[in-house]
């Protein structure tokens, strides 16, 4: 087998990948659903609304997410999954009833949304550290560049599928039909062999768990240089729900199939990025701080785009971008962190992450709602390309040789003497 799909070779990852690809899709689905269904019709184009929603599913991240990780470095993360897998399930399930019989509010959407973000922040976690058990630990970086092609994969036709069904049958079907997906998930993780797992050293019980994850990150100054750039670009780089959103109906009046189709063509700039990484064998130092850049930069380029399909031509770059940053952060905590604390620090990466683009989302709405679309997405592409160019110059110039000790365990494949300009 092709190197880029070694960790295929693996049945229970075999497994796990199959399910999970149908579960990403039916969840990409019901993203284009929901925001459509807050922007057109439980709202009259509101993009704070949209961002208010956005802002509810990744906040339990932020407040639940490190005792997500505690869990997962605690228990068995396959009985984790079937449990928080049901959760998501039946929410979809609940969201979608209401739509279809005519009696969804705002406020369900909220509250749905809510309900993700806490099933996800036990999930998230305990599926990222779940990967390390399936495959062990020599096909970690592949395995993380292949979730990231399946999701992307997802990515791509999940948006355009749920543009078609929109305008055909109304959202409500959507939602169902994600709530149907979950069962991919569940099923595969019946059909995991127990004994072919390689299961981590799991942490003892005791108090103060969350603040001894707090404490690991705090003491690797690699690890806190990711949490600072996936923070302040979670916030401001990935919120391409709303900016996408807003781009679609207020910029170019578009419906909901081209709204779904912008989802679908930065999809395949994602996929792309995903799949190069399936290449290598490890993350790159110059990859992470390389990605926050063109993010950056094409964000910015995509604000000025005159037209939806020069707009939508850019999304494949920035999808790139994004995937090569995010990729290169994940990939280096997985190989980097003591079996014990993968979960909890994996846990307060996401928590990072997530409750970055929750904080950051209301701001990107409230932007675009008042000042425009085009400046919402201008906003943050200034403020991303200004983090990375910040990143580089510390790493550069003012890394002590611990930093730069840690950034070569974070990020292998660099020259073992220093970190220099040209890794950037």
């Amino acid at each position: 087998m092709s190197a880029m799909f070694r960790a295929l070779e693996n049945r229970n990852y075999r497994i796990w990948a199959g399910g999970a690809l149908v579960s990403n899709i039916g969840t990409w689905m019901q993203r284009i659903a929901q925001d459509w269904l807050v922007l057109t019709v439980l709202t009259d184009h509101s993009g704070a609304a949209v961002g208010i929603t956005t802002g509810l599913q990744f906040l339990p991240m932020l407040l639940f997410g490190p005792y997500g990780g505690v869990l997962a470095d605690r228990y068995r993360k396959r009985v984790i999954l079937l449990w928080t897998q049901l959760a998501m399930g039946l929410t979809g399930l609940a969201i979608g009833l209401l739509v279809v019989t005519g009696n969804a509010q705002l406020w369900h959407a909220y509250l749905a949304a809510f309900c993700l973000g806490i099933a996800s922040a036990v999930d998230a976690p305990a599926r990222q550290a779940f990967v390390s058990e399936l495959v062990g630990q020599n096909n970690i970086a592949n395995a993380v560049a292949l979730n990231s092609a399946s999701f992307n994969t997802a990515r791509l036709t999940g948006p355009a599928i749920a543009g078609v069904l929109i305008a055909w049958v109304g959202t409500g079907p959507v939602f169902l039909l994600n709530a149907a997906s979950f069962a991919a998930v569940i099923i595969s993780l019946f059909r995991i062999r127990a004994s072919e797992l390689a299961p981590s050293l799991r942490a003892e019980r005791g108090k103060h768990q969350v603040a001894e994850g707090v404490g690991y990150v705090r003491r690797r100054p690699d690890l806190v240089l990711i949490m600072v750039l996936v923070g302040i670009l979670g916030a401001f780089g990935l919120n391409f729900q709303i900016t996408n959103a807003l781009m679609a109906t207020t910029e170019f009046r578009m419906g909901p199939g081209e709204f779904g189709l912008l989802g679908s063509i930065m999809a395949v700039g994602t996929l792309g990025g995903a799949l190069l990484a399936a290449r290598r064998t490890g993350p790159r130092l110059r990859f992470m701080l390389g990605g926050a850049l063109g993010l950056g930069f094409f964000t910015l380029l995509g604000s000025v785009s005159p037209s939806f399909w020069l707009y939508a031509a850019v999304l494949i770059p920035v999808g790139l971008a994004a995937i090569t940053f995010l990729n290169s952060c994940n990939t280096s905590i997985q190989l980097s962190v003591e079996p014990q604390f993968r979960g909890r620090v994996l846990a307060l990466y996401l928590a990072v992450l997530q409750g970055g683009t929750a904080l950051g989302a209301p701001l990107m709405g409230w932007i675009g709602s008042q000042f425009g679309a085009r400046w919402s997405v201008a906003a943050g592409g200034i403020v991303v390309l200004l983090v990375g160019l910040a990143a580089v110059v510390v790493v550069t110039r003012r890394s002590p040789l611990t930093f730069r000790a840690q950034l070569r365990t974070a990020f292998p494949g660099k020259r073992p003497r220093s970190v220099r300009a040209s890794d950037a």
